[in-house]
């Protein structure tokens, strides 16, 4: 339920109160066959009210957007040559590489902003989910920052991206509670980078403290969660109000153990309060459900682009369109 005042007046839902940090005690991977799942899935959400769909890593991952392998060693090979050692095996881990200077540090995050916010365009997975959700009443939470809900399609207003957005960059510090679009510069710097650095000229400095910039991803106590961070939290809370007496399947699509208490977990304690909800869980390793749930749930076992394509297929007819 959503929080409740002294007043005894209904709050909405908040980031921080809808987490959660406890895991079920009984998850087991279903026996049922894969068709079967497919098409318990797609009932589950042709017959529901509204759609809540949860996302995280592993649908960036499916749809294209992978972190390591030939993806990083051809993209990054100048940075993986220069610096080596345990940082550059993959996207993510180079993000936490020590750059000795800001050139050096916009020159990495100025090509990953290229390679997984700019250059990729629209994936056509992503928007086989939105034609999976276009005629129900729908929201998304979603972890990943590649932008791609919003490239697809999906109103803005619908979505909240709590994790930051790699189009954006914020003080290093956080000293003031705004976020600053930085697409133009990273073009800029795409074009202008040598020997993995930016030119001086372009690094950017805080315009309130005159402090060094950074990428607006959830890292540190420093992230900046800005006005319209607030505005999606606050939407997010009114649609979470609805779903308390409509018929609701939550759809998690590629959220793992990693960090299971921003989605994974919460939609378990929302199942456990809420009998009118169901819970449809997309994961290619990790699709465990609590045995408790019963025939309110089903968790799809399967790579992500097949199990969401034949899911989306079955939810809108054959012919999927």
């Amino acid at each position: 339920m959503a929080q409740r005042i002294l007043e005894g007046r209904k709050t909405r839902t908040t980031f921080q109160s809808f987490l959660s940090g406890a895991p079920a005690k009984d998850y087991v991977f279903q026996k049922m066959p894969y068709r079967e799942q497919i098409h318990k899935g797609a009932k589950l959400i042709k017959e529901a009210d509204y759609l809540l769909i949860g996302a995280g890593a592993g649908l960036s991952a499916a749809a294209g957007l992978t972190m390591g392998g030939a993806r990083f060693t051809d993209n990054f090979k100048e940075f993986i040559e220069k610096y080596g050692g345990p940082f550059m095996k993959d996207m993510y881990s180079a993000g936490f590489y020590p750059f000795p200077s800001e050139e050096a540090k916009w020159g990495y995050w100025s090509k990953s902003a290229m390679v997984n916010r700019i250059l990729p365009g629209t994936l056509p997975l992503y928007q086989k989910v939105r034609r999976m959700a276009e005629n129900k009443r729908h929201f998304v939470l979603t972890t990943n920052v590649d932008h791609q809900f919003l490239l697809s399609g999906f109103d803005e207003n619908n979505v909240f991206a709590t994790q930051g957005d790699y189009g954006l960059i914020q003080c290093q510090k956080g000293c003031h509670p705004k976020t600053y679009d930085g697409i133009k510069m990273f073009r800029q710097m795409d074009q202008a980078r040598k020997d993995c650095l930016v030119p001086s000229y372009m690094v950017p400095v805080c315009p309130v403290c005159g402090g060094p910039m950074e990428m607006n991803l959830r890292s540190d106590q420093y992230f900046v969660e800005d006005e319209k961070w607030y505005e999606a939290e606050e939407r997010f809370g009114q649609f979470l109000e609805e779903c308390e007496e409509k018929k609701t399947v939550l759809l998690e699509l590629g959220v793992g153990f990693n960090t299971p208490a921003i989605i994974r977990f919460p939609f378990e304690k929302l199942m456990r309060e809420h009998e009118n909800m169901s819970l449809v869980r997309l994961n290619l390793d990790e699709a465990v459900v609590p045995e408790e749930f019963g025939e309110r749930a089903v968790g799809i076992n399967e790579d992500m682009e097949k199990s969401i394509e034949d899911l989306q297929m079955e939810v809108q007819g054959n012919d999927g369109k």
